[in-house]
């Protein structure tokens, strides 16, 4: 008897096979028209959506920026937190007084009283979230497989599979934008974007960073296109003074640009035809968008989203009706200087998320736009000093329209550094790490379900989703958290 295994024979697999075979010169034109049919039907979009995700670089830490503040947890965090001093011997406690003006307040309350306020300097966002506008999603990270505690620390990996390389930064920022460590080609944003390429007149634009070159937006055949905080990224041959003629600049540019009988060079112009035809797309669409919304200056994220903002206003020109986004924040690698220096990161974020979402309502498109964080992982709830070490789980921010606002998704975490004791405290790992409770697989699905992905395609687009939800047993840890609107 001959075995199949289903999972490597979807839709999506067959498609990239079919497109496998089209560059090696030997599909049949049956075959490249019937995955042409296959992506249409999976991403028939009439409507307008887009997903921006916001990676905060360096593992931000999630203590002291969704803060406990009941009575009974502020008070372990506090006992916590002050442990090994620094920090002028207070440890990295947020005092209690200061976080009054930042408390959320949920429409669903939390169960055993529990109580969250965000840091002092993020204003902006708390406004969010108790208009209606932001969600948090409690304790996320990535998971292979749900995981206990007990299973983690059984030593077996086989039976009780953990993602690979925890604790490293590049490995980690690659895990949670494509669900492997550093060296991964694709990722589930821009396998997103390979869904959606059939419904954008300008496929070229259905992935878009401002933040470089990153893993999340590469899918099997959408291309991220990069931007600048400026606009359109120019030919750098053409835009400089290295041909100071304009005669000896049309010259090259037509050079740059011709057939050729040569595959190579034929190849190289054809991409040089399109950055340079894409370049006056983008100047011409975003030149047209004029946001009244005031971003803060001298904050390269809001500088990045203003951007985003504009491109969206640029959608009927760019020809699209699904657009995945990524921008991104550095300087959260705190080990040292926590309390000096996350203020102002903090603040940057929540800031420049607030500006976009009033950006969002400006062009109409409020309810449309999602975007959420992500960062390498979450820190140690313990204090080395005056900072905090790498961690796992953390909580994170959904943020527009769609957003069903003003709640908490998953449970909250016990404040404790792993007291092997306590029995409740299955979600600690040493030194106050999250063990994750909600995934990265489920947090993606549903946003991706919100954007228009089917149930059927999720898991070829999140590999680890198999082993979540009803199809994996465990409607524990179901495949839609419910933070987005249907």
């Amino acid at each position: 008897m001959n075995f199949i295994n289903y999972d490597k024979h979807t839709r999506r697999a067959f498609l990239r096979r079919t497109g496998q075979l089209a560059l090696a010169g030997t599909a049949t034109p049956f075959a490249i028209n019937l995955a042409a049919i296959g992506e249409a039907a999976a991403f028939n979009a009439t409507d307008y959506k887009a997903l921006v995700c916001v990676f905060l670089l360096g593992g931000n830490d999630y203590g002291n920026t969704v803060v406990t503040y009941d009575d009974a947890s502020y008070a372990r965090y506090s006992s916590i937190r002050a442990a090994g001093a620094g920090a002028a011997a207070g440890g990295i406690v947020l005092p209690k007084a200061a976080l009054a003006a930042t408390t959320l307040l949920p429409t669903t309350a939390l169960a055993e009283g529990r109580q969250y306020a965000l840091h002092p300097n993020m204003t902006g966002l708390r406004k969010l979230f108790n208009d209606g506008a932001a969600a948090v999603q409690l304790n996320v990270g990535p998971l292979v497989a749900p995981l206990t505690r007990t299973e983690y620390f059984s030593g077996n990996t086989i039976k009780y599979p953990r993602p690979p390389k925890l604790f490293s930064h590049n490995d980690q920022q690659s895990v949670w934008q494509s669900s492997s460590p550093e060296g991964s080609t694709i990722g589930w944003g821009g396998n997103i974007g390979d869904l959606a390429l059939s419904g954008n007149t300008n496929s070229l634009f259905t992935c878009i960073s401002l933040a470089g070159n990153s893993v999340f937006l590469a899918g099997d055949t959408a291309l991220q296109y990069q931007c600048s905080t400026v606009g359109a990224v120019k030919a750098q041959a053409l835009s400089d003074n290295f041909f100071y003629e304009p005669q000896m600049r049309s010259a090259f540019a037509e050079l740059i640009q011709q057939h050729s009988n040569h595959v190579l060079e034929s190849t190289y112009n054809n991409v040089t035809r399109r950055a340079i035809a894409a370049e006056a797309q983008v100047s011409g669409g975003i030149g047209a968008v004029n946001l009244q919304t005031a971003f803060p200056s001298g904050n390269s994220l809001a500088s990045q989203l203003k951007m985003v903002a504009r491109l969206i206003g640029a959608r009927t020109a760019l020809g699209n009706k699904r657009q995945v986004f990524m921008v991104q924040l550095g300087g959260f690698d705190l080990h040292d200087n926590l309390v000096a220096k996350q203020p102002g990161q903090l603040r940057m974020v929540s800031d420049a998320m607030s500006a976009f979402y009033a950006a969002t309502v400006e062009l109409g498109v409020a309810d449309k736009v999602t975007s959420f964080t992500a960062s390498d992982f979450g820190r140690t709830l313990s204090s080395n000093g005056d900072g905090s070490d790498h961690g796992w789980g953390s909580h994170h921010f959904v943020v527009g329209g769609a957003v069903n606002g003003a709640r908490f998704f998953g449970a909250a975490p016990p404040v404790s550094v792993g007291d092997t004791s306590a029995p409740d405290d299955q979600w600690h790992v040493g030194q106050g790490r999250l063990l994750p409770s909600t995934s990265v697989d489920q947090y993606a699905a549903t946003l991706a379900q919100w954007f228009g992905v089917a149930p059927e395609e999720l898991n070829g687009i999140l590999p680890n989703l198999r082993n979540f939800g009803d199809a994996g047993g465990r409607p524990d840890y179901p495949t839609n958290l419910g933070f987005m609107k249907s």
